[in-house]
Protein backbone atom coordinates (compact mmCIF):
# COMPACT_ATOMS: atom_id res chain seq x y z
CA UNK A 1 0.00 0.00 0.00
CA UNK A 2 1.35 3.46 -0.96
CA UNK A 3 1.80 5.91 2.07
CA UNK A 4 3.38 8.58 1.34
CA UNK A 5 5.49 10.49 -0.93
CA UNK A 6 9.02 11.68 0.69
CA UNK A 7 11.07 13.60 -1.81
CA UNK A 8 11.51 14.20 -5.44
CA UNK A 9 15.14 15.29 -6.00
CA UNK A 10 16.86 16.88 -8.97
CA UNK A 11 20.86 15.39 -9.63
CA UNK A 12 22.36 16.17 -12.21
CA UNK A 13 19.61 16.48 -14.81
CA UNK A 14 18.05 13.49 -12.80
CA UNK A 15 14.78 13.29 -11.81
CA UNK A 16 15.01 11.11 -8.01
CA UNK A 17 11.85 10.21 -6.53
CA UNK A 18 11.66 8.17 -2.66
CA UNK A 19 8.38 6.33 -2.08
CA UNK A 20 7.64 5.13 0.99
CA UNK A 21 5.72 2.16 1.17
CA UNK A 22 7.05 0.32 3.63
CA UNK A 23 10.62 -0.55 2.01
CA UNK A 24 12.13 2.37 0.38
CA UNK A 25 12.53 2.26 -4.25
CA UNK A 26 15.03 4.99 -5.79
CA UNK A 27 13.19 5.54 -9.35
CA UNK A 28 15.82 7.39 -11.92
CA UNK A 29 14.81 9.24 -14.57
CA UNK A 30 16.18 11.84 -16.65
CA UNK A 31 14.96 15.26 -17.25
CA UNK A 32 14.98 15.19 -20.55
CA UNK A 33 13.38 11.65 -21.00
CA UNK A 34 10.45 12.50 -18.70
CA UNK A 35 9.71 15.50 -20.61
CA UNK A 36 9.95 13.87 -24.05
CA UNK A 37 7.30 10.70 -22.29
CA UNK A 38 4.71 13.57 -21.42
CA UNK A 39 5.06 14.63 -24.80
CA UNK A 40 4.62 11.76 -26.31
CA UNK A 41 1.72 11.00 -24.26
CA UNK A 42 -0.22 13.96 -24.63
CA UNK A 43 0.16 14.29 -28.40
CA UNK A 44 -1.45 10.69 -28.43
CA UNK A 45 -4.06 11.76 -26.68
CA UNK A 46 -4.49 14.79 -28.59
CA UNK A 47 -4.62 12.99 -31.94
CA UNK A 48 -7.06 10.20 -30.38
CA UNK A 49 -9.31 13.16 -29.22
CA UNK A 50 -8.70 15.57 -32.58
CA UNK A 51 -11.14 13.14 -35.03
CA UNK A 52 -12.05 15.04 -37.78
CA UNK A 53 -15.70 16.01 -38.46
CA UNK A 54 -16.48 17.18 -41.78
CA UNK A 55 -19.75 18.75 -43.35
CA UNK A 56 -20.38 17.54 -46.61
CA UNK A 57 -23.62 19.85 -47.03
CA UNK A 58 -25.58 22.34 -45.22
CA UNK A 59 -28.64 24.26 -45.45
CA UNK A 60 -30.14 26.91 -43.06
CA UNK A 61 -32.90 28.93 -43.30
CA UNK A 62 -34.81 31.54 -42.00
CA UNK A 63 -38.83 32.07 -41.82
CA UNK A 64 -41.21 34.32 -40.89
CA UNK A 65 -44.39 36.78 -41.26
CA UNK A 66 -45.00 40.06 -41.91
CA UNK A 67 -48.26 42.16 -41.77
CA UNK A 68 -47.96 41.72 -45.90
CA UNK A 69 -46.57 38.51 -46.77
CA UNK A 70 -44.44 35.87 -45.35
CA UNK A 71 -40.52 35.75 -45.99
CA UNK A 72 -37.40 33.14 -46.06
CA UNK A 73 -34.22 33.71 -46.01
CA UNK A 74 -31.09 30.83 -46.30
CA UNK A 75 -28.19 29.85 -46.59
CA UNK A 76 -25.50 26.77 -47.51
CA UNK A 77 -22.88 28.83 -45.95
CA UNK A 78 -22.43 26.50 -42.68
CA UNK A 79 -19.24 25.68 -41.72
CA UNK A 80 -17.69 23.62 -38.23
CA UNK A 81 -15.21 26.08 -36.48
CA UNK A 82 -14.14 23.64 -33.72
CA UNK A 83 -15.22 19.86 -33.24
CA UNK A 84 -13.54 17.86 -30.49
CA UNK A 85 -14.82 14.57 -29.94
CA UNK A 86 -14.06 11.83 -27.06
CA UNK A 87 -11.28 9.38 -28.33
CA UNK A 88 -13.60 6.39 -27.89
CA UNK A 89 -15.36 7.64 -30.72
CA UNK A 90 -13.91 5.13 -33.57
CA UNK A 91 -14.71 2.44 -35.26
CA UNK A 92 -18.11 1.28 -37.33
CA UNK A 93 -20.15 2.70 -34.43
CA UNK A 94 -19.14 6.18 -34.09
CA UNK A 95 -22.11 7.63 -34.81
CA UNK A 96 -23.93 5.84 -32.01
CA UNK A 97 -21.28 6.78 -29.38
CA UNK A 98 -21.11 10.51 -30.80
CA UNK A 99 -25.40 11.08 -29.97
CA UNK A 100 -24.65 9.70 -26.80
CA UNK A 101 -24.39 12.51 -23.55
CA UNK A 102 -20.89 13.16 -22.27
CA UNK A 103 -19.42 11.96 -25.87
CA UNK A 104 -18.63 15.37 -27.66
CA UNK A 105 -16.55 17.68 -25.83
CA UNK A 106 -16.39 20.58 -28.41
CA UNK A 107 -18.95 21.31 -31.69
CA UNK A 108 -19.26 24.30 -32.70
CA UNK A 109 -20.58 25.62 -36.32
CA UNK A 110 -20.97 29.33 -37.71
CA UNK A 111 -23.29 30.33 -40.27
CA UNK A 112 -22.10 33.34 -42.45
CA UNK A 113 -24.91 35.92 -41.68
CA UNK A 114 -24.18 38.24 -44.47
CA UNK A 115 -24.61 35.06 -47.19
CA UNK A 116 -28.63 34.80 -46.21
CA UNK A 117 -30.75 35.40 -49.53
CA UNK A 118 -34.12 36.04 -49.69
CA UNK A 119 -36.68 35.74 -52.72
CA UNK A 120 -38.12 39.05 -51.65
CA UNK A 121 -36.88 42.23 -53.10
CA UNK A 122 -35.04 44.58 -50.75
CA UNK A 123 -35.09 42.72 -47.83
CA UNK A 124 -31.93 41.36 -47.51
CA UNK A 125 -30.31 44.88 -46.90
CA UNK A 126 -32.42 45.22 -44.28
CA UNK A 127 -31.91 41.93 -43.06
CA UNK A 128 -28.59 42.35 -42.72
CA UNK A 129 -28.82 45.49 -41.15
CA UNK A 130 -31.22 44.08 -38.60
CA UNK A 131 -28.49 41.36 -37.75
CA UNK A 132 -25.80 43.64 -37.68
CA UNK A 133 -23.57 41.87 -40.15
CA UNK A 134 -20.77 44.20 -40.25
CA UNK A 135 -19.85 43.85 -36.49
CA UNK A 136 -20.74 40.43 -36.20
CA UNK A 137 -20.07 38.60 -39.57
CA UNK A 138 -21.00 34.78 -37.96
CA UNK A 139 -24.42 33.37 -36.25
CA UNK A 140 -22.50 30.73 -34.04
CA UNK A 141 -24.09 27.85 -32.06
CA UNK A 142 -21.92 25.74 -29.71
CA UNK A 143 -23.16 22.66 -28.24
CA UNK A 144 -23.52 22.06 -24.58
CA UNK A 145 -24.51 18.53 -24.10
CA UNK A 146 -26.99 16.26 -25.60
CA UNK A 147 -30.14 15.11 -23.64
CA UNK A 148 -32.10 11.67 -24.58
CA UNK A 149 -34.55 11.99 -22.02
CA UNK A 150 -37.75 11.39 -23.39
CA UNK A 151 -37.18 11.81 -26.83
CA UNK A 152 -38.65 8.82 -29.52
CA UNK A 153 -36.09 6.54 -31.16
CA UNK A 154 -34.00 8.95 -34.15
CA UNK A 155 -34.74 12.01 -31.75
CA UNK A 156 -32.01 13.85 -29.64
CA UNK A 157 -32.62 17.11 -28.08
CA UNK A 158 -29.50 18.96 -28.64
CA UNK A 159 -29.17 22.12 -26.25
CA UNK A 160 -26.46 24.21 -26.78
CA UNK A 161 -25.19 28.17 -27.21
CA UNK A 162 -27.16 29.85 -29.68
CA UNK A 163 -25.06 33.71 -30.63
CA UNK A 164 -26.95 36.03 -33.15
CA UNK A 165 -25.99 39.77 -33.53
CA UNK A 166 -23.38 39.52 -30.94
CA UNK A 167 -26.14 38.23 -28.02
CA UNK A 168 -25.73 34.76 -26.63
CA UNK A 169 -28.91 32.68 -25.22
CA UNK A 170 -29.03 29.08 -24.49
CA UNK A 171 -31.38 26.90 -26.28
CA UNK A 172 -32.96 23.30 -26.97
CA UNK A 173 -33.60 21.78 -30.04
CA UNK A 174 -35.01 18.71 -30.86
CA UNK A 175 -33.04 17.08 -33.90
CA UNK A 176 -33.49 14.01 -35.72
CA UNK A 177 -30.56 12.00 -37.54
CA UNK A 178 -29.91 9.11 -40.32
CA UNK A 179 -26.91 7.08 -40.61
CA UNK A 180 -25.86 6.32 -44.11
CA UNK A 181 -22.90 4.68 -44.45
CA UNK A 182 -20.06 7.36 -43.00
CA UNK A 183 -22.53 10.03 -43.16
CA UNK A 184 -25.02 11.30 -40.64
CA UNK A 185 -27.57 13.51 -41.67
CA UNK A 186 -28.97 15.91 -39.17
CA UNK A 187 -32.20 17.99 -39.05
CA UNK A 188 -33.81 20.45 -37.12
CA UNK A 189 -35.88 23.18 -36.35
CA UNK A 190 -35.92 25.78 -33.80
CA UNK A 191 -38.35 28.73 -32.57
CA UNK A 192 -37.27 32.08 -31.72
CA UNK A 193 -37.57 35.60 -30.77
CA UNK A 194 -35.52 38.46 -33.01
CA UNK A 195 -36.05 40.55 -30.32
CA UNK A 196 -34.37 38.34 -27.43
CA UNK A 197 -31.09 39.24 -29.49
CA UNK A 198 -31.40 42.25 -29.42
CA UNK A 199 -32.56 42.53 -33.47
CA UNK A 200 -35.26 45.24 -33.99
CA UNK A 201 -38.16 43.75 -36.38
CA UNK A 202 -36.73 44.67 -40.05
CA UNK A 203 -39.45 46.96 -41.59
CA UNK A 204 -39.77 48.07 -45.31
CA UNK A 205 -41.47 50.27 -47.57
CA UNK A 206 -41.04 53.53 -45.79
CA UNK A 207 -42.38 51.31 -42.52
CA UNK A 208 -45.88 49.74 -44.07
CA UNK A 209 -43.94 46.30 -44.22
CA UNK A 210 -43.72 45.28 -40.44
CA UNK A 211 -42.08 41.85 -39.82
CA UNK A 212 -43.21 40.09 -36.82
CA UNK A 213 -40.42 39.57 -34.38
CA UNK A 214 -41.17 35.37 -34.05
CA UNK A 215 -38.88 33.33 -36.66
CA UNK A 216 -38.81 29.73 -37.06
CA UNK A 217 -34.63 28.64 -37.89
CA UNK A 218 -34.49 24.93 -39.36
CA UNK A 219 -31.55 23.30 -40.72
CA UNK A 220 -30.39 20.43 -42.43
CA UNK A 221 -26.89 19.04 -42.49
CA UNK A 222 -24.50 15.81 -43.60
CA UNK A 223 -21.59 15.13 -41.71
CA UNK A 224 -19.20 13.22 -42.02
CA UNK A 225 -16.32 11.39 -40.57
CA UNK A 226 -13.36 8.90 -41.51
CA UNK A 227 -14.18 5.38 -39.79
CA UNK A 228 -10.69 3.92 -39.74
Amino acid sequence: MLVALLAATTDGGRITVRIDMGRRFILGWSAAALLAAGSCLAARLAALADIPLAMDSAKVTIAGTSNIHEYTASTTKVRVTHARLGASLEGAEFWENALKPGAVQTFEVAVAAGTLTSPKEGLDKNMYKALKVQEHPDITFRLVRFDLTGTPAGVTKAIGVLKIAGVEREVAMQITTKRTGTTLAVQGRLDLLMTDYGIKPPTAMLGMLKTDPKVTVTFETVLSVPLT
